[in-house]
C-alpha cells in the first residue's frame, strides 16, 4: 500500500504499535471475556523507555492508574500489560493488591523489574478479577510476544470492549536525519467524554526524547485530541493514555528547543488525533463521525468549550442521526456553554451548507443538506466573529443501538 506524505511526516498504512524501535507486543484470550476474543495483552521494550502518562479526571480511580502512577514516579517503562472484559474499578482493597499481583507477575514472566511495568483495566466497573485466569493468561503472554504483524494485531484486539474495530496508527519522521516511528493503537467506543474520553490509548515512538518534554507534549496532545472528543458524556474511572520512547533511533535529545522538535511534534500529535478520531467514529451504536470547529471565540479556551457542548449535545447528535439540519440545536448549545459570544454575529455551516449567517437564518436546500448529513462524515462550523480562538471536537451522532447496547452492557 503506498505511503501517504505530510509535511512533516509520512504515515506508514502497514506499520503498528510495534513498529518503532524496541518494542514488541502480543495478546491472548485468557477468559475475562465471554467470547472468543482476546482479553489480555502486553507491549514490552527491550530497553529502560522514557515514559509518559495522563489519567481520568474520574474521582473513582480504578486499582491500576494507582499501580502505574507508582510504577512512572521515576518517569521510565519496560512493560504495559492489559486486560479487557473486567474494569478492576471500585474494588476496594481486594482489586488493588490484583493490580498489584498483575504488575508482579508480568515483572517475574518478563524478567524486568517490577516497577518498571505498568498496568491497565477496562470493562465492567464493580466486580473483582478471575486472578487465576489472570495469571495463567499472563505466564502464556512472553510465547505470545513479537515485533510482528500478528502480535501488534492480537494487542490492540485485546484491549478492545464494546469497540467494533482496532484503533492503530503509524507514522515517520526524521530527527537529526534520524528516521524516527511513532506509533499508537487504542480503545474507547462508550463511556467517552472529555477529561479524558473513557479509553486507553498507548503511543511507542524510537526517538531520544528528554521524559520531561515528553510528559509535556503528552499532556498539550491530549488536550488537543482526546480530551476533545466525546460519545455520551460520561467519563470513566479507567482511562489512561501512556507514552513510551525506547531511544534507540539515534537521534540526538528531543526538546523544544531542538531544530526538529516541531516536527516531532507534529507528528505525535497527529498520533493521537487519528486515535482521538477513531474513537470518537467509533461511538456504541453510530454510524458517522462529528466535528465540531469553532472560530472566532475569545480565546482558544473558550472556543474548546464551546466545541465540547456542541460535540456532547444529545439534541444535536440525534439530529445528526436523523439528518435533520435542525441549526437551531447547534445554536442553543453554544448559547449554553457558558463562554462569551455575541448572540447577533454567530455564522453556522453544515459542511460548506450556510444555514446561519450573522444570527439569522438563510435559505438553504434542504435536499442538498440532506444528502451531506446521510454520509458517514459531518462537519459543522461555527464562526462567532468574536476575536481569534478556535478549537475542533469530535464525536458522533446518538442511535438506537446506543440504547440497545448499554442497557445490556453487563449481560
Amino acid at each position: 500500500m503506498a505511503q501517504v506524505a505530510y509535511q512533516a511526516f509520512q504515515v506508514i498504512p502497514e506499520g503498528s504499535i510495534v513498529s518503532p524501535k524496541g518494542f514488541a507486543a502480543g495478546g491472548l484470550h485468557c477468559g475475562l471475556k465471554k467470547t472468543e476474543r482476546n482479553d489480555l495483552g502486553v507491549i514490552t521494550c527491550e530497553v529502560l523507555a522514557d515514559a509518559a502518562a495522563v489519567y481520568t479526571t474520574n474521582v473513582f480511580q480504578a486499582a491500576p492508574l494507582q499501580v502505574t502512577r507508582e510504577s512512572m514516579q521515576n518517569g521510565k517503562l519496560q512493560a504495559i500489560v492489559v486486560n479487557s472484559g473486567n474494569a478492576n474499578a471500585v474494588t476496594g482493597q481486594q482489586g488493588e493488591k490484583d493490580a498489584y499481583a498483575m504488575r508482579l507477575a508480568t515483572a517475574r514472566e518478563l524478567g524486568i523489574a517490577v516497577e518498571n511495568v505498568a498496568v491497565a483495566s477496562t470493562g465492567v466497573i464493580g466486580e473483582l478479577l478471575n486472578m487465576e485466569k489472570v495469571h495463567a493468561g499472563i505466564k502464556g503472554l512472553p510465547a505470545r510476544v513479537g515485533s510482528g504483524k500478528q502480535e501488534a494485531s492480537d494487542f490492540s484486539q485485546a484491549i478492545l470492549t464494546t469497540d467494533l474495530v482496532k484503533k492503530e496508527i503509524c507514522v515517520r519522521t526524521y530527527i537529526d536525519g534520524k528516521e524516527v516511528m511513532i506509533a499508537g493503537a487504542a480503545k474507547g467506543s462508550g463511556m467517552i467524554h472529555p477529561n479524558m474520553a473513557t479509553m486507553l490509548a498507548f503511543v511507542t515512538c524510537d526517538a531520544q526524547v528528554d521524559q520531561a518534554a515528553l510528559q509535556g507534549l503528552l499532556g498539550k496532545s491530549t488536550d488537543a485530541t482526546f480530551n476533545m472528543i466525546t460519545v455520551d458524556g460520561d467519563t470513566s474511572t479507567n482511562d489512561m493514555l501512556i507514552a513510551m520512547a525506547s531511544g534507540l533511533a539515534g537521534n540526538k535529545t528531543l526538546h523544544p528547543g531542538h531544530k526538529d522538535w516541531e516536527n516531532f511534534a507534529a507528528a505525535f500529535n497527529y498520533v493521537c488525533e487519528v486515535l482521538a478520531k477513531a474513537i470518537a467514529r467509533d461511538g456504541e451504536g453510530a454510524t458517522k463521525l462529528v466535528e465540531v470547529n469553532i472560530a472566532g471565540a475569545v480565546s482558544d479556551d473558550s472556543a474548546r468549550a464551546i466545541a465540547k457542548t456542541v460535540i456532547g449535545s444529545s439534541l444535536v447528535k440525534s439530529a445528526m442521526f436523523g439528518a435533520d439540519a435542525n441549526w437551531g440545536r447547534i445554536i442553543a448549545a453554544v448559547g449554553r456553554a457558558g463562554e462569551p459570544v455575541q448572540p447577533d454575529q454567530v455564522d453556522v455551516k453544515l459542511g460548506s451548507i450556510l444555514v446561519l449567517s450573522g444570527s439569522r437564518p438563510v435559505a438553504f436546500d434542504e435536499e442538498e443538506a440532506l444528502r451531506y448529513l446521510q454520509g458517514d462524515s459531518v462537519q459543522i462550523h461555527v464562526d462567532l466573529h468574536g476575536g481569534s480562538g478556535n478549537a475542533t471536537a469530535w464525536g458522533c451522532d446518538l442511535t438506537y443501538d446506543y440504547v440497545r447496547i448499554n442497557a445490556a452492557y453487563r449481560t
